[in-house]
């Protein structure tokens, strides 16, 4: 009973942690799917010598995007941020050191064991419950490119669904209209919309909570790659490792970081190796 019990919880845990991957990339890909619909409309309700090319530039715009964040999600999932096959060992260790006794191995600074990954991981920022790993040192740059056309693409779409909420509302500020856009699903259940009005306003609200979210979550990593920090440095007030704004950027996306962020196939090496870290020589607060 025991053996058959741990078998199903390890299946029902394998689940839930592809769960939110599936569910970002359903989301996504109807987001992209509803606004490409709203693209080829609009671009046939004009019917002037104009809509040809507002519909392929925009369309264009969108599908780039949608390649830049699945790729750099694939990319990102893809490259572990693990201490796993690299060598700790060595005249290396030194200060900032510490033992893993869940690993069984001493762990350079700014490495810290994850109890989901089950791992210790270089210079670990955080565990991302969406994407299920962890955000280290080798796939930091894809996971911030991943965030980067995520916002400029709920962007995009929040902009392009104004028209659904100007017709939502086109009536006036009404009870119907306000729990269509709060609450479309009991709007569904309850026969008040049809299916293709629900589909609309869902995906309009998903747009605007989304890009609410991934504002938060994108400017919030801008603003630590800039000051030298991870999430887990956040909270002290000491940034030892802070090599100004161009060194940040480089020991973050690389020697090309000023190319990196348009493609995920651009190579752009990480300067350091994730286990020795420059230090800036000074431990002032309030550097």
């Amino acid at each position: 009973m025991t053996s058959l019990a741990s078998k199903v919880f390890d299946r029902v845990d394998r689940v839930c942690r592809h769960l939110p991957v599936v569910l970002n990339t359903f989301l996504v890909f109807s987001i992209t799917g509803e606004v490409s619909y709203l693209v080829l409309v609009e671009a046939d309700q004009q019917k002037t010598e104009w809509s040809g090319w507002w519909k392929a530039v925009h369309l264009l715009a969108q599908y780039f995007m949608l390649g830049n964040i699945c790729w750099n999600a694939l990319l990102f999932l893809q490259t572990s941020p693990s201490i796993r096959g690299v060598f700790l060992g060595g005249d290396g260790m030194g200060q900032g050191w510490r033992y893993c006794y869940t690993c069984e191995t001493h762990t350079p600074p700014r490495c810290s064991h994850c109890y989901d990954c089950k791992v210790c991981v270089l210079r670990r920022d955080h565990h991302c419950v969406f994407f299920g790993q962890c955000v280290g040192f080798r796939n930091y740059r894809y996971f911030l490119s991943c965030l980067l056309f995520m916002w400029s693409g709920l962007l995009y779409a929040t902009l392009m669904n104004a028209e659904v909420f100007i017709v939502i509302l086109k009536e006036g500020v009404t009870l119907h209209s306000v729990m269509l856009l709060l609450i479309p699903w009991i709007m569904l259940v309850s026969g008040q919309v049809s299916p293709g009005a629900f589909a609309f306003a869902f995906i309009a609200d998903t747009c605007v909570v989304g890009f609410l979210l991934v504002s938060a979550f994108f400017f919030f990593h801008i603003i630590l790659m800039f000051r030298g920090q991870t999430t887990r440095e956040w909270y002290s007030t000491r940034r030892p490792y802070n090599l100004g704004v161009l060194g940040n950027l480089r020991h973050c996306l690389g020697v090309r970081w000023y190319l990196c962020w348009l493609c995920p196939l651009i190579p752009s090496p990480l300067p350091g190796d994730g286990i020795h870290f420059q230090l800036t020589g000074s431990l002032d607060p309030s550097r």
